[in-house]
């Protein structure tokens, strides 16, 4: 009789990820150092954690980025229990060509490989996103795949509503208000005096029954724009579409 075809293998997933030992590492490190950063480089609020606390299990958590505050910021922001082994994603051609530059990031944001296409690369890290879900590892990842240099919010690619959907996993939206001001991208250290910055936490997003990839992608998208949005009208800041229209000026 014929064999049946195997199913390939599925990507494995690393020990370190969630090691207990490095697990309470990362605890101490970002009680300390990263919670002292944070309070250094701006003036934090907080709304929405009532919203998460009681999630549990895998997630997928996303943002729009437009500073080196960002990552920070979403680990002091979320509750303890939500960020235990909470893996950020990062660019492989820039956090993982050399572990000098791999080792901070892993220290602090238990940070994993993502390839970017068309950037060279060591290795090949494709479904790890995926087999981290399915391990119970959650993820942190930035939709827009690079920070914007002016505030304005780039389209999400849909690998986030795909990653959901696959895994079953709910997706936390989160905005963030007033980190360009606070910490331009193109600047090395945070401007001084600190700005205000705000922390927004959605309610968690599941894909509705036939609903595809790329309508709750743009679901997701909407709701961090409409977070944002609202708390720059509540508190005098600029909104996503001022800033994309400033974008545009420039070009």
């Amino acid at each position: 009789m014929p064999r049946e075809a195997s199913s390939p293998d599925p990507t494995p997933v690393p020990r370190r990820y969630r090691d207990p030992a490095l697990t309470a590492l990362r605890r101490v490190v970002r009680k300390t150092v990263l919670a002292t950063a944070v309070r250094f480089a701006a003036d934090v609020e907080l709304h929405g954690s009532e919203n998460v606390e009681d999630l549990d299990g895998a997630f997928v958590v996303v943002a729009n980025h437009s500073s080196h505050l960002d990552t920070a910021l979403i680990y002091a922001a979320l509750p303890d229990h939500l960020t235990t082994n909470l893996a950020a994603g990062a660019a492989a051609d820039h956090f993982f060509m050399s572990w000098r530059t791999a080792l901070g990031p892993v220290l602090l944001f238990n940070a994993y490989p993502i390839d970017r296409p068309g950037r060279p690369h060591k290795g090949n890290h494709k479904g790890l996103s995926l087999a981290l879900l399915k391990s119970g590892v959650p993820l942190l990842i930035f939709p827009e795949g690079t920070r914007s240099r002016t505030g304005a919010m780039a389209s999400f690619t849909p690998g986030v509503g795909r990653l959901c959907a696959s895994a079953k996993v709910p997706c936390i939206p989160v905005a963030l208000v007033g980190c360009a001001d606070a910490w331009p991208a193109n600047n090395r250290l945070p401007r001084w005096p600190r700005r205000k910055v705000h922390v927004l936490i959605g309610r968690p997003l599941e894909p509705r029954p036939g609903e595809g990839i790329g309508a709750f992608t743009r679901r997701v998208e909407r709701e961090v724009v409409d977070l944002h949005d609202a708390a720059a009208e509540r508190y005098g800041l600029r909104s996503l579409a001022v800033l994309a229209a400033r974008r545009s000026r420039r070009r």
